[in-house]
């Protein structure tokens, strides 16, 4: 009996340390993978016909090795471009996030609405916009197909589309002074537009 007795307090005590350190365990791991920036952008009090089907994108270092993190996400609205940034306007600045006024927002010309925003050691860069409403070219057929019945276009074609972009305010360009853009004092542009899409990584700055 004394026996049994040990055996069963040993194997309760395993179970309990087991338990004891992978709860632990599993919510580093957890903290570790997921990055707290996304979780901020889901506490975000939008409407759920304004984050349809988000999609996140991460790259970069946490920690700012070589490069710092950029956390990127992209989702539909189910409603025009307009109102779409106002309940966004309005869930950032609830949520603490404060209106940026700087150049180079955006970095390239943009359609739609474009607005920047800081928080502590971040910034934030969100765009919506109309939707590009082109279909996947096809084999065999051309990239550009021809438009569509008008209603039925304008019934696919509804809604909006938004980008959200947050950076370490510290590895924002942005953040520092800015070089004159003056052609007759540099002799170029030293931020020339290469691109249509403003959520596009910037240009670095000529050493």
């Amino acid at each position: 009996m004394r026996e049994r007795r040990r055996l069963r307090m040993g194997i309760l005590a395993m179970v309990s340390i087991v338990l004891l350190g992978a709860i632990p365990l599993y919510f580093g791991i957890r903290t570790l993978s997921r990055d707290p920036v996304f979780d901020t952008l889901d506490e975000l009090d939008v409407p759920g016909w304004a984050a349809v089907q988000p999609v996140d994108d991460v790259s970069g270092s946490r920690w700012c090795l070589l490069d710092c993190r950029l956390r990127e996400r992209t989702a539909t609205s189910e409603r025009p471009p307009a109102e779409t940034a106002q309940v966004y306007e309005r869930a950032l600045t609830d949520d603490g996030w404060r209106p940026w006024k700087v150049s180079r927002c955006p970095e390239q010309p943009a359609k739609g609405s474009y607005t920047c925003w800081r928080r502590d050691e971040l910034t934030l860069d969100l765009w919506v916009r109309e939707p590009a409403c082109v279909p996947p070219p096809v084999d065999g057929e051309p990239a550009v197909v021809p438009s569509p019945d008008p209603a039925t276009a304008a019934q696919e074609c509804s809604g909006s589309l938004v980008s959200v972009k947050v950076r370490n305010a510290i590895d924002d360009e942005r953040t520092r002074p800015q070089p004159t853009t003056d052609p007759s004092l540099t002799g170029e542009d030293p931020f020339p537009t290469l691109t249509e899409d403003p959520l596009a990584t910037p240009t670095p700055s000529p050493s």
